[in-house]
């Protein structure tokens, strides 16, 4: 390994370790990423409960257990891709733009550092749900846990896509409401994907596949296929490989993405 790449992996550590401490350091984002989407899980189950009966007699509450872990992920990638506006503002980014370190390397310790808070939130959701008894402590599974680091760390790159370019926290929401939170919503969380039948209308194609192309969906169907592989399905549905593949593809190409972004801004731009 070159000094170069051991200096970047140096810094792209450094940068997520402080990623790590800022988060937590700030009470207030770990509430938010974390409780909404527990509060939405509990008021959304006990309201919607007896209004929705899935396929094998199951309920709300256990259908959308997938659909709050990716929330959770969703959420903290957000909370934690703003500290790229927020350094940017305070001059902190230009340092480390300035530093001898590749440009790649400030992209993996955001993702990195980011990924890590967001997959550790989940893990604890899990854990909580396990205790409380829509699941089992079995359904901890290492494949499970790996494929949730996947998946965070994915989420944790297109909030830095999103992020990067922006000079506001303002604008970062607005896109947020604009793109993240519907891509969660289309993700087969709330609702079972609707397979296509031959008489389906125009309309009802088109939702389908929009639902279908998601990298969310993805991400949904391969947690709740871990949780629970015995849960019928209905609809459409990916197969465990399938979300597995489309999940590392996701992962990587974003993971590029992101690092070319940083690759190419120009030294002089604050």
């Amino acid at each position: 390994m070159s000094g170069q790449m051991v200096a970047g992996w140096r810094g792209a550590v450094a940068l997520a370790v402080r990623e790590w401490i800022r988060f937590f350091r700030q009470p207030s984002r770990v509430i938010g990423a974390l409780g909404q989407p527990v509060l939405l899980w509990l008021l959304l189950g006990v309201g919607l409960g007896r209004s929705f009966q899935g396929a094998g007699g199951i309920g709300f509450s256990e259908y959308y257990l997938a659909g709050t872990i990716a929330l959770i992920l969703l959420f903290t990638a957000i909370f934690t891709t703003i500290s790229i506006i927020e350094d940017r503002k305070a001059g902190f980014l230009q340092g480390v733009l300035a530093a001898p370190v590749p440009r790649w390397a400030i992209a993996a310790g955001k993702i990195l550092g980011g990924g890590a808070i967001a997959w550790v939130q989940a893990l604890l959701f899990v854990l909580l749900a396990a205790v409380l008894g829509p699941l089992e402590i079995g359904s901890l599974s290492l494949s499970l846990i790996a494929f949730l680091a996947l998946a965070a760390i994915a989420i944790t790159a297109l909030g830095m896509l999103f992020a990067w370019p922006m000079d506001s926290t303002q604008g970062f929401h607005a896109i947020m409401n604009l793109v993240l939170l519907p891509m969660w919503l289309l993700s087969g969380a709330l609702f079972p994907i609707p397979g296509l039948n031959p008489d389906a209308t125009w309309g009802e194609t088109l939702f389908h596949w929009a639902m279908r192309v998601n990298p969310m969906s993805y991400v949904v169907a391969g947690i709740r296929q871990h949780l629970d592989p015995a849960m019928e399905a209905t609809g459409w549905i990916p197969g465990p490989m399938v979300c597995w593949m489309a999940l590392a593809g996701f992962a990587l190409g974003l993971s590029a993405l992101a690092a070319g972004m940083v690759s190419k801004q120009p030294k002089g731009r604050r």
